[in-house]
C-alpha cells in the first residue's frame, strides 16, 4: 500500500472554478512555503530517507534545549501556574480531539468545532491531527508487531519513546489511513501549518509576559520567563506525557484485558494524561469516549466530553457496553 504525500495533495481538487482552484491552489503553495516545521518537510519522504537524520531535527533538539533558560529567567508562581494550564488545556486537546475524535470517532461535532478542535490541538506541537490520528491507527492495527512504528517490545524503549519521530521515515503522513478525513479542506490547511500555530502562540505569550511586568509587576514574571515556562517548559512536557502512552504504558502497569499486545494500564500515567493511562483498556475498546472503565478509574478527559455534550458542543459519545467491558478479563 502507497504512503502519499499530503503535502502534494490539492485541497482545491476537482473545484467546479478552474480559476478560483489555480488561486486557491497558489496560495496553500505560497503557505507551504513559509510554514514553519519542527519535522523535516514532506517532500523528502518519498526519498527513500531512513533512520534518524541529526540535521533535519536540529529544531526538535534546540526545543528541548530552550528550557534550559530557566537557569536565567528565573521562576513565579505565576509562571509555574501558568505553564501547568497551558500543559493541561493543551492535553486535552490531544486526548479528547487528536486521538479519541479524529483517530476513533468516538463522538460526533459540527464543522465548526471539528475545525476548532483541530486549531486547540496543533497548538500542542504535536503535528498535525491527519498525522496524528494516522499514525496512531497504524498503531491499532500493528500493535508490537514488526510493523509497528512505537514497540517498546521491538524496537526497544528509547525508540518507542522518542526515536521513532525523529526518523526520517515517518515524517510523511500515511493518508490511506486518514481518507475519512481528506474532504476537508480545512484540516489539510491545518495539517499544513500546524507548527505556525504554536510559534504564533509563543510570540502572543512573550507579550502578554512583557505586558504583566509592565502593568503586574507583583507578579514577579516577564516576558522571557513566561515564555520559557508558558511555552516551552509546558510544551516539553506535554509532548513526553503524550510520547509516554507509547513507551511506559507498555511497559509497566496491570493488565486487566487478555491482548495480542503489550498494552497496560497505568494509574500515573493515567492522571499525567488525563485518561490515557488506561491503554489496556482503551485496546480492549478503543472507539469508546472513555479510557476510564471503572468509575475508581480516573478519566478527566471523558468527564470534560460530558460535560461539553451538556453544552452541546459535542454529542453521540460512543458508550462503553457492559458486556464489553466485562469480556476477555485476565483474572
Amino acid at each position: 500500500m502507497r504512503c502519499y504525500d499530503l503535502m502534494r495533495f490539492s485541497p482545491v481538487a476537482g473545484t467546479r472554478d478552474p480559476v478560483m482552484g489555480r488561486m486557491l491552489d497558489q496560495l496553500f503553495v505560497r503557505i507551504r512555503h513559509w510554514a514553519v516545521s519542527l519535522f523535516v518537510l514532506h517532500e523528502e519522504s518519498d526519498q527513500g530517507k531512513k533512520g534518524i537524520r541529526w540535521r533535519d531535527n536540529l529544531p526538535f533538539v534546540l526545543f528541548h534545549i530552550a528550557p534550559l533558560g530557566v537557569l536565567w529567567v528565573g521562576w513565579s508562581a505565576f509562571a509555574v501556574l501558568f505553564a501547568a494550564l497551558y500543559y493541561l488545556v493543551r492535553m486535552f486537546a490531544i486526548t479528547a480531539f487528536y486521538h479519541r475524535y479524529f483517530s476513533h470517532h468516538a463522538f460526533a461535532t459540527s464543522r465548526f468545532f471539528q475545525f476548532l478542535f483541530a486549531f486547540w490541538g496543533c497548538s500542542a506541537m504535536q503535528n498535525g491531527p491527519l498525522w496524528w490520528a494516522a499514525i496512531h491507527r497504524h498503531h491499532h492495527i500493528y500493535a508490537d508487531t514488526e510493523k509497528d512504528l512505537h514497540s517498546p517490545r521491538i524496537q526497544g524503549f528509547l525508540w518507542s519513546h522518542i526515536g521513532w519521530i525523529l526518523a526520517a521515515e515517518n515524517k510523511r503522513i500515511r493518508v490511506e489511513y486518514v481518507r475519512d478525513w481528506l474532504k476537508y479542506p480545512e484540516l489539510i490547511f491545518l495539517e499544513n501549518i500546524a507548527y505556525a500555530i504554536p510559534i504564533v502562540e509563543a510570540g502572543i505569550i512573550l507579550i502578554i509576559g512583557h505586558v504583566l511586568s509592565l502593568y503586574r509587576p507583583d507578579l514577579n514574571t516577564s516576558g522571557p520567563q513566561l515564555l520559557v515556562w508558558g511555552f516551552f517548559i509546558s510544551t516539553v512536557a506535554c509532548s513526553h506525557a503524550t510520547f509516554s502512552i507509547n513507551s511506559i504504558d507498555h511497559m509497566y502497569g496491570s493488565r486487566r484485558y487478555d491482548m495480542p499486545n503489550t498494552s497496560r494500564n497505568n494509574v500515573w500515567m493515567a492522571i499525567l494524561t488525563l485518561g490515557e493511562g488506561w491503554h489496556n483498556n482503551h485496546h480492549h475498546f478503543p472507539i469508546t469516549a472513555r479510557a476510564g472503565f471503572y468509575w475508581w478509574e480516573v478519566d478527566i478527559t471523558y468527564y470534560l466530553l460530558v460535560l461539553f455534550s451538556w453544552l452541546g458542543i459535542v454529542r453521540n459519545l460512543v458508550p462503553l457496553p457492559d458486556e464489553i467491558r466485562d469480556s476477555k478479563h485476565l483474572t
